[in-house]
């Protein structure tokens, strides 16, 4: 697969404190997004996938592995991140805690404009962002603040405030959390069909396999620093071979079956258990399915998933089973 964003044995570690060993926050993950590609990274609060969505945003620099975007590897002198970040833009999930609450929603649209040295007409960029965007007649919102807003009008500000750069890809971290059930179809759908208008590749960070579901054509499902199934939405989402996404799915409400309820909390990341690194906490092996497999679960770590278009999974168990 020919990768727009690619990233290729990744590794970002944090400093222990006081003497602690450090931490291993994303410990080894390959993840390719093509053009025009929606992927959604899923995974429990604390599994890294926030601090990766950071690493490919040139935000946090990686321990170890690459970051290429359109076949050009990542550097992090500052004239090459501005650069990289005309390109790819990030959508935060509270447009409250990211907007100026002083800045009119022009100015925080016209932001990103000023700080590249647009040299073209700033007023139409702004209103082509904010129409794009769905904020109909744009000019009707130039002069509101944020609080004069509605939540969906303040993420639907946010994302037009992304757009006026005319990036490649975008990176949303949750972009529907803080939404009204009502509002967050609208957001989908939104960045669904600027996709299809303007063949957008995005990354959508999400602890919500029904958002992967409704918006992505891959995703990848993320455990203690690193990816452990992925593939087309339809393969993990309908046929998930490992138990981590099976117990993520099983707490759906449209799920069949009994919902199963993992025990514990992930382990701290700078003290990854040997073998499988969600053995401890794996209902299967619990159960006694997993018997004949058990040791290697235990002991024997897992190979870094490719990131490719096809499925894979990190699982002895899984991999066991025909």
């Amino acid at each position: 697969m020919s990768g727009l964003l690619s990233a290729r044995g990744l590794h970002v570690t944090f400093a222990g404190r006081r003497g602690a060993p450090p931490a291993r926050a994303v410990d080894g993950v390959d993840l390719d997004i093509g053009p025009g590609e929606i992927v959604a990274l899923v995974g429990e609060s604390g599994c890294g996938k926030t601090t990766l969505a950071r690493t490919l945003l040139g935000l946090v620099p990686p321990t170890e592995g690459t970051v290429t975007f359109g076949g050009e590897r990542l550097g992090y002198a500052s004239r090459a991140l501005k650069a990289y970040r005309k390109r790819v833009q990030l959508v935060l999930q509270d447009p409250s805690g990211s907007l100026n609450p002083r800045h009119t929603v022009y100015d925080a649209v016209a932001e990103g404009l000023r700080i590249h040295g647009y040299e073209g007409d700033e007023r139409a960029a702004v209103a082509e962002a904010l129409s794009r965007a769905g904020l109909r007649p744009p000019e009707r919102f130039f002069l509101r603040y944020p609080h004069e807003l509605s939540g969906g009008q303040r993420q639907r500000v946010v994302i037009a405030g992304a757009l006026v750069l005319g990036p490649e890809l975008i990176v949303a971290d949750e972009p529907v959390a803080s939404l009204d059930a009502s509002v967050r179809g609208e957001i989908l759908a939104l960045l669904l069909r600027l996709r299809d208008e303007l063949g957008l590749s995005a990354l959508v960070v999400t602890h919500d396999l029904g958002l992967a579901w409704n918006i992505a054509d891959r995703v990848a499902v993320m455990y203690l620093g690193r990816i452990v199934e992925t593939g087309p939405v339809e393969s993990v989402l309908t046929a998930p071979r490992h138990p981590y996404t099976q117990a993520l799915l099983s707490v759906l409400p449209e799920s069949p079956g009994a919902p199963v309820v993992l025990t514990g909390e992930p382990p701290d990341p700078s003290r990854i258990p040997s073998g499988c690194r969600f053995h401890a906490r794996c209902h299967v092996l619990a159960s006694g399915k997993a018997s004949e497999v058990a040791d290697r679960c235990r002991a024997e770590a897992l190979p870094i998933l490719t990131g490719v278009a096809a499925a894979e999974v990190a699982c002895h168990w899984s991999s066991a089973t025909p």
